[in-house]
């Protein structure tokens, strides 16, 4: 009964912490995902989060993905909630297949070459995928990601890729000790999607939605609306530890 009520109580003060933030810069707080990134926790712990009503699941290994799916979906059906599944982690292009099969959305795509193997794996099953683009927006060589500059052309190659669709950028802050030296990342993430927007290019108008903004975490996710986020990708702050 603690698990259930913490992580209860944890969703409904995020919730709100969203509506203040959403609030002071004319957001719908009905735009705004919740992701609940679920690396390394129960299947109890998911079934709370579902019970909540978060509708997004976000997983950064296949395997372990692979390993819940299953469960999840049965419990979904048991409760009568639709849920999407999120690849959040870094993807590697033998584990494609899998992720293709598992996950509804792959927020991880940072390369052509990537892109072009969820694309031929999509094909091969008759399916469209949703793909974002992941930004290294604060040029750190640990993190992966494409470069600020290599997103324009990433995304003009991947218009021509018929069984993906290109909803948006994700990216990741630099781990920092106050929580506002965050706000530069996600805004250049934000302007970088603003200047997408202005390609005036029949194949961009057709391909590329742009309507995801996937940014902010459990320490920093009000930042990140305050920066145009509409997609939030939280563990910590779901499960306890802090923010």
């Amino acid at each position: 009964m603690d698990l259930i009520m913490s992580i209860k109580q944890n969703i409904e003060a995020i919730r709100e912490n969203i509506s203040n933030a959403a609030n002071k810069t004319g957001t719908k707080v009905s735009d705004i995902i919740i992701v609940c990134v679920s690396k390394n926790r129960t299947r109890e712990e998911i079934h709370q989060v579902l019970d909540a009503g978060i509708t997004h699941i976000g997983e950064s290994k296949v395997q372990e993905a692979q390993d819940k799916i299953a469960d999840l979906t049965e419990y979904a059906k048991k409760i009568n909630l639709s849920f999407n599944f999120h690849m959040v982690g870094h993807l590697q292009t033998n584990k494609v297949n899998k992720a293709v099969d598992i996950f509804d959305m792959i927020q991880s795509v940072d390369s052509q070459k990537l892109a072009q193997k969820i694309n031929e794996a999509a094909r091969e099953r008759g399916i469209k995928k949703d793909i974002l683009i992941e930004v290294n927006t604060s040029q750190e060589e640990s993190k992966f990601g494409a470069t600020e500059d290599a997103v324009l052309n990433l995304i003009k190659e991947l218009a021509e890729l018929n069984n993906i669709c290109v909803r948006g950028l994700m990216t990741m802050a630099p781990a920092v000790k106050d929580e506002e030296e965050t706000r530069p990342y996600f805004r250049r993430l934000r302007q970088l999607r603003d200047q997408i927007n202005k390609i005036n290019e029949p194949l961009f108008k057709e391909k590329i939605r742009m309507d995801l903004l996937s940014m902010g975490m459990s320490q920093d996710y009000e930042i990140a609306i305050e920066e145009g986020a509409n997609m939030l990708r939280i563990g910590t702050a779901i499960f306890g530890g802090g923010r």
